[in-house]
């Protein structure tokens, strides 16, 4: 059996990919690929991790966590997925590191199914959009203490990663860029439930619709009709060029209201992630999804 765990990050597809994924959950469950609703599982999972304490489970206790998350007769590929996996928004920058305890939070995952191959998948986002965006869904709390005395130049994914990789380095680690997310969408979809392209699927286009014009959407399916691609990379061009010209500008602006910082700021931050994002692709044991 395998569990494929969706964690995050904060503030990157909010569920949508979920949400994609249940409207296909017959096909998929015709397949063996289960994904339960977030009820069946999330805080079930964050009780049992809390009351565990950095212990092993005991004997039988992952039979009888997988038949409370769900009853299915047929079972090859469990699907979870929640952004607080490894920790609340207001926790993200514990011990002064981005999800900084995300080493213990992972272990404690892959050991309440150890008879299961394990899997993370997990979305970036470019620290000078992802920090407020985190910010701004707690209350009742200031800028510093959100950060924990963490330098946002200090700010970077691939740490992160790495720490994955050497909490679960026999995990299979799929990793993509939020700001990709439209154009990869059915690749994600498809990533998590490890079927093949011929398998049709709803929701394909869920994330697209979001952030382009109806009229830009009517043709874009127009055009798929008469020019399908052969590849993912065509695909994602094929996206891009429809975006330049039909995409809806509110959608795609991120609030970026932090104390302090300046364009220059931001700047310097987007550029570090690009290079950031070029040191992730090249870590062992990553499968890194881009257009």
């Amino acid at each position: 059996m395998q569990v494929v765990f969706h964690i995050g990050a904060h503030c990157t597809d909010e569920d949508r990919l979920l949400k994609s994924l249940l409207k296909n959950r017959d096909t998929l469950q015709q397949h063996g690929v289960i994904v339960p609703g977030p009820s069946h599982y999330r805080r079930l999972i964050r009780q049992t991790l809390k009351s565990l304490e950095g212990a092993k489970p005991a004997a039988g206790a992952e039979a009888t966590l997988i038949k409370t998350i769900t009853d299915a007769d047929h079972l090859e590929r469990l699907i979870l997925s929640a952004e607080d996996f490894l920790t609340f928004a207001p926790r993200v920058f514990s011990n002064q590191t981005l999800y900084g305890n995300a080493m213990s939070r992972i272990t404690g995952l892959v050991s309440l199914f150890p008879n299961a191959n394990v899997e993370f998948h997990l979305a970036v986002r470019n620290p000078a959009t992802f920090i407020p965006a985190v910010f701004a869904r707690t209350k009742d709390i200031a800028f510093d203490d959100f950060m924990r005395g963490t330098s946002p130049d200090d700010v970077n994914w691939s740490t992160l990663v790495h720490t994955i990789r050497a909490a679960a380095p026999d995990a299979p680690l799929t990793v993509w860029c939020n700001e990709d997310t439209p154009m990869i969408w059915s690749a994600l979809m498809r990533g998590l439930t490890g079927l093949a392209p011929t398998v049709a699927f709803d929701g394909e286009t869920d994330l697209l619709a979001e952030i382009m014009t109806a009229d830009g959407m009517q043709r874009y399916h127009a055009y798929l009709q008469t020019h399908p691609p052969k590849t993912q990379m065509q695909l994602g061009r094929i996206i891009t060029a429809f975006l330049d010209k039909f995409a809806i500008d509110e959608a795609l602006e991120d609030e970026l209201d932090v104390p302090g910082w300046t364009q220059q700021t931001v700047d310097e931050m987007t550029k570090r992630y690009e290079q950031d994002l070029y040191e992730i692709e090249r870590i062992p044991g990553v499968n890194f999804i881009a257009p």
